[in-house]
């Protein structure tokens, strides 16, 4: 069990990991849930099937009106679509600006209940309660979102929450995938910020099959990590943007496989290795450190079957529209060495040198 505060220039709020973290409602957060006058459960359909019973009963003392309105599971759920139809879920059930919202599921469903937040009446109080490992990168810091065909989270908002309760006895019915999808998150807050913590994550022979015990501190750590940084630099105009390790070839992957082929943190895995062949020519990063971790990728049931069945201008296409993308230039973070990472303008030539090499290092065992 544990807890951290993010505090930043117009808002502080806390993070919450335990097995009791609902309990907070009557307790912590009882005088905020006191102020509100309608309360929206935004619930992932799958994460309701199996858990919404638990956060309603910690609820019931609550004395305000409380619906759900379930949307798709995992990245499906943010479309332009969906969107749409929870702003008109609100305003059908009488939401006014005193209203508060309930994130319940994973990082998806927290990004798009984030935007809904964000922008219902130019903005209104919500609580992540994230189900999912890899939530505990995307529950932290305000960044939410909805993807367009064009690429991902590609339309958003910085909005903070006002409280994030991780119950961890939920991650019990976690499928495999989305524990190596939340697993990547962590090892890359490792991989930005500490040389002892992420060769120990790397030697871990049951880094995608951990126990809760060893996993709640884990996290903990991680958002530490993520914390410090956005406590930096709420905005993302500079130090945050370390934050994004492996994610502009990985969002690039993800748009290749059509949002949900493969997960969230599958995709970054990819996007890391990718960053780290980039690493090797344009900081002290060695074809040995890139190696371990594609064979570590690999051990622990990670995929790198994308690269081998699209081409480089595929993907190419897609990092043109990165977010960290500019004057047509395209900026990727990369390591000096473990823990030291930094942003560098990257070449057409010198991006599909590393595919190729990417290719090759990994050809017959993706």
């Amino acid at each position: 069990m544990g807890k951290l505060s993010v505090n930043i220039a117009d808002s502080s709020y806390d993070v919450h990991i335990r097995s009791d973290s609902y309990e907070l409602f009557k307790t912590d957060y009882a005088k905020l849930l006191k102020s509100v006058d309608k309360i929206a459960i935004i619930a992932d359909e799958h994460v309701a099937s199996l858990h919404l019973s638990v956060l309603q009963n910690s609820l019931q003392s609550v004395e305000c009106e409380i619906v759900v309105k379930t949307v798709p599971a995992g990245e499906s759920c943010k479309t332009t679509n969906v969107y749409t139809d929870c702003l008109s879920f609100l305003l059908e059930n009488g939401f006014t600006r005193d209203s508060l919202l309930i994130a319940f599921g994973g990082g998806a469903c927290g990004d798009l209940t984030g935007f809904v937040a964000a922008t219902f009446m130019r903005g209104i109080r919500y609580i992540h309660c994230p189900t999912s490992i890899l939530a505990h990168d995307s529950a932290v810091g305000g960044k939410t979102a909805i993807n367009m065909p064009e690429g991902k989270n590609m339309v958003g908002s910085f909005h903070q929450p006002i409280g994030v309760l991780f119950n961890e006895n939920l991650f019990s019915t976690l499928p495999p995938r989305e524990i190596r999808s939340g697993m990547a998150e962590l090892i890359k807050h490792a991989f930005i910020s500490d040389q002892k913590w992420t060769k120990a994550l790397m030697s871990n022979t049951t880094f995608s099959k951990p126990s809760m015990e060893w996993l709640a501190p884990e996290l903990l750590r991680g958002i530490q990590v993520k914390a410090k940084i956005v406590e930096a630099d709420e905005y993302e105009k500079s130090v945050r943007k370390f934050l994004n390790f492996g994610h502009t070839f990985g969002h690039a992957v993800e748009a290749v496989c059509g949002f949900g082929g493969l997960s969230h943190g599958e995709c970054v895995m990819i996007g890391m290795a990718y960053s780290l062949l980039l690493s090797e020519s344009n900081g002290e990063v060695t074809s040995s450190l890139t190696n371990e971790f594609i064979q570590f990728s690999l051990a622990n049931g990670y995929t790198y079957t994308p690269i081998h069945e699209h081409s480089f201008e595929t993907f190419y296409s897609y990092m043109t529209l990165d977010k960290k993308a500019s004057f047509g230039k395209i900026n990727f973070v990369l390591l000096q060495e473990i823990g030291i990472p930094y942003i560098k303008e990257i070449s057409r030539e010198q991006l599909e040198k590393a595919f190729e090499q990417l290719q090759n290092r990994t050809g017959g065992t993706a």
